[in-house]
């Protein structure tokens, strides 16, 4: 297939990309490249891909050094006029949307870049499909959208209408969307909730990426409710795994679903919502350890109350992706943080 996956200079979308290229498939990237965070993590991605720096041109398709069948264009998806003259040009089999703008805490202090991306930009991926017929479209949302439920494991069953994040809401309003245009035109929409991912070029806003930092700069980490937080951290190899999964098998329409007793995870019209996680809870302090023997460094700690926009557990219920996709996430925080303090080391020179 030629699919175009949005994101490639970020974490999730640059794996994507590298295992859809493994598997034989034709991928055209986009990403804007932001300054949400380092700039130089995003462009040391691309490299990796065969993109360097200099080639990049905002609006230009330009071709991998590494990859006979990745191309790549910096660009928003907020920008209508691009996105329909990449549609129209490219002709693509499937979607995969993995750009927006992430973070449950800067979405505290910039909502307006939250509404852009993942709103707007989002809207012009599905008209986009809609208008040059790709019926295949799958989607990043994000455990997120669990907010204030306190029901565990998260279950795609359970009803999510108590968001505690803008960032949250705009990705219930990605799932609401999706479901419109898969009943009105038929597009395969799958959405992926994604549970805390970490690894190697991970976010440096992330708690994985921050605790390994401050293990090599002598730097003290910040724990929020006092360490009484639990995370369903989940390592990128066995996300890409789920991903590659749902692109290669796009769902279809549920003939067993009611109105009368409607499941919000399915749909008359073929649209799918899947947890994709670890499915394994961690108690924060256990991955601080995990990270502290990868590092062979002791963290020093300053314990906090709870920030706003933040929940105190996630934990994952994957049996639908697991039955539907044989999804089985199999790496333990142990060995996932032995690789990335490794990368950690390489990349940083440490």
């Amino acid at each position: 297939m030629k699919i175009l996956v949005t994101g490639t200079a970020g974490f999730i979308g640059h794996f994507v990309a590298l295992k859809l290229l493994e598997m034989g498939h034709e991928v055209v990237g986009l990403d804007s490249i932001n300054d949400y965070y380092d700039v130089g993590l995003k462009y040391g991605r691309l490299e990796e891909a065969g993109f360097t720096r200099a080639a990049v041109v905002p609006g230009q398709l330009i071709q991998s050094d590494k990859y006979a069948s990745y191309r790549f264009v910096q660009g928003l998806l907020e920008d209508r006029e691009l996105i329909n003259q990449l549609f129209a040009t490219e002709g693509f089999d499937a979607v995969c949307n993995l750009a927006a703008q992430a973070g449950v805490r800067y979405s505290l202090q910039n909502p307006h870049a939250y509404i852009d991306s993942n709103i707007i930009g989002f809207m012009n991926i599905l008209e986009a499909c809609r208008h040059h017929n790709v019926k295949n479209l799958s989607y990043a949302s994000s455990s997120s959208v669990y907010g204030l439920n306190e029901t565990m494991p998260f279950s795609t069953s359970h009803n999510v209408d108590h968001p505690v994040s803008l960032y949250a809401a705009t990705k219930k309003s990605n799932e609401l969307m999706a479901h419109t245009y898969a009943h009105l035109y038929g597009i395969q929409c799958t959405g992926l909730r994604f549970f805390t991912v970490y690894g190697p070029w991970g976010r440096p806003d992330m708690a994985p990426f921050l605790f390994t930092k401050a293990a090599f700069n002598g730097e003290t980490i910040k724990v929020f409710n006092h360490g009484k937080m639990k995370r369903d951290f989940t390592y990128i190899d066995d996300i890409v795994e789920g991903v590659v999964r749902v692109i290669e098998k796009p769902c279809t329409a549920n003939a067993s679903w009611s109105g009368l007793t409607p499941d919000p995870s399915s749909s008359s019209a073929p649209y799918k919502i899947y947890n994709i996680g670890n499915s394994d809870t961690v108690e924060l302090m256990d991955f601080i350890q995990a990270v502290e023997a990868a590092a062979g460094v002791e963290i020093a700690k300053e314990f906090m109350p709870i920030q706003p926009g933040d929940v105190v557990a996630t934990y994952a219920d994957v049996t639908d992706l697991t039955e539907d996709m044989g999804y089985r996430p199999s790496t333990p925080v142990t060995e996932g943080m032995r690789r990335t303090v490794a990368w950690y080391r390489d990349f940083y020179n440490v």
